[in-house]
């Protein structure tokens, strides 16, 4: 279900890969709010034949005492996952797991860490699929967000109208969180259903509206569905690059809509791939790079400290709460940060080094895109382009205007984009 172990909880996040060598195999064994009588026979005979059975309290409660040793997970997980499992080396070991422990689960986290190899994963029903049923949503037309051991802020990413998300909860609490979300975002008219003990004896439902919404807390393992629905007025952001200047909190020092749709077009974001935004500004790269899918990443590197707080709070307001902020200088702000698959550099052309640091640091086969507006900038990137090739073009934007008692067209700074792929 949803209030998940601290195994469920880190599934999604980036992990390194731990030893392989640490255990021989690992039975993982979904379990529902229904517990030992919801399991079919396979995954009873896989506990039953388990000298250790590892998981969250609330899992290993769920299993009678079948002669195998409880023992539950460390707090903080990752940094102890390697230790634990060494401590019980040689012996059959078991995980316990929420529902499909390959939804935002602890299969996930082993499957990474120690190989797909190394793992016998025997899934229950997830909540999800549960949630579908009980409200007849296909999978099809819902998305599922995760705020689990996250910030409810990544539901803003997925807002449209008409759309139904289904929200995996951290807890009592997360209800009314989500119902606030909404009511700030424009969109307290959704409706909401909160799906408590899914599978379990005291499963229930309760619906309500989202800016009406004054239940007290309920059950901590919960799921919320949401259909979104927008009051008239608010801003309809789309999934493609280029949202709207005005969404963002700025001081004028940030790329603009039509540049920020053409360096994002050339960026090319993948699902998964890291980004370095240098001298972010606002944060707008970066920000819609994670947009694009919910496994991107990005760290935005920002000198001034004032406009990396805002990078910050624009993230969480579009749903991308996730983001890295790095408040520093460039080049020297880059050393230590991970390997990028892109990387955006919308100004500083003149820091001495700073351009050949982003070329350096890209991974191979990875897509760097540069903007520059002053004749300096236009030398570097003019040189850079014959030093690597890629494409390198000028983009002129004229936006009509009040001319006099007419209208006429207001030229902006010509800007030189230069783009290239790194073999």
């Amino acid at each position: 279900m949803t209030k998940s172990s601290p195994g469920d909880a880190i599934a999604s996040r980036a992990e390194p890969r731990g030893n392989r060598q640490v255990v021989e195999k690992v039975t993982v064994v979904g379990i529902g709010a229904d517990g030992w009588a919801g399991l079919p026979e396979p995954s009873r005979a896989a506990i039953d034949a388990a000298e250790v059975l590892l998981g969250g309290a609330r899992q290993l409660e769920l299993v009678p005492d079948r002669g195998a040793e409880k023992v539950r997970w460390p707090s903080p997980l990752l940094p102890n996952l390697d230790a634990t499992l060494a401590a019980h080396a040689g012996r059959r070991v078991c995980v316990l797991a929420s529902g499909d422990p390959m939804l935002s689960g602890i299969g996930g986290t082993l499957a990474r860490r120690l190989g797909a190899d190394r793992l016998r994963i025997l899934p229950g029903v997830s909540s999800v699929a549960l949630a579908r049923a009980r409200l007849g949503w296909s999978a099809e037309e819902t998305e599922v967000v995760s705020v689990v051991g996250r910030a409810v802020h990544r539901l803003a990413r997925v807002l449209a109208p008409g759309r139904r998300v289904l929200v995996l909860s951290e807890g009592s609490a997360t209800p009314a969180e989500v119902a606030e979300l909404l009511t700030e975002r424009g969109y307290g008219p959704s409706s909401l259903t909160v799906l408590e003990e899914l599978g379990g004896a005291g499963e229930r439902a309760v619906t309500g509206i989202a800016h009406d919404w004054e239940r007290a807390e309920g059950a901590a393992l919960n799921l919320v569905a949401v259909e979104c629905a927008a009051q008239p007025g608010t801003p309809l952001l789309g999934t493609l690059a280029g949202l709207p200047d005005e969404v963002f909190e700025h001081d004028g020092q940030f790329t603009k809509r039509d540049l920020r749709a053409s360096s994002l077009a050339r960026l090319a974001p993948r699902p998964g791939e890291l980004l370095w935004d240098v001298g972010a500004g606002a944060g707008g790269i970066a920000i819609e790079w994670c947009r694009a899918h919910p496994a991107n990443r990005a760290i935005a590197v920002e000198r001034d400290p004032a406009r990396a707080e805002r990078i910050g709070r624009n993230a969480r307001e579009l749903g991308v709460p996730d983001l890295r902020v790095v408040t520093g200088a460039a080049p020297a702000a880059l050393a230590g940060l991970a390997a990028p698959d892109a990387v955006f550099l919308g100004g500083g052309l003149g820091v001495p080094g700073l351009l050949d640091a982003c070329w350096a640091g890209l991974r191979p086969g990875g897509r760097l895109v540069a903007n520059g507006v002053t004749l300096q900038a236009e030398q570097a990137l003019a040189a850079a382009y014959a030093e690597h090739g890629g494409e390198l073009v000028r983009i002129s934007i004229e936006q009509a205007a009040p001319l006099g008692g007419l209208t006429g067209w207001t030229p902006a700074r010509a800007v030189t984009q230069w783009s290239v792929g790194k073999p």
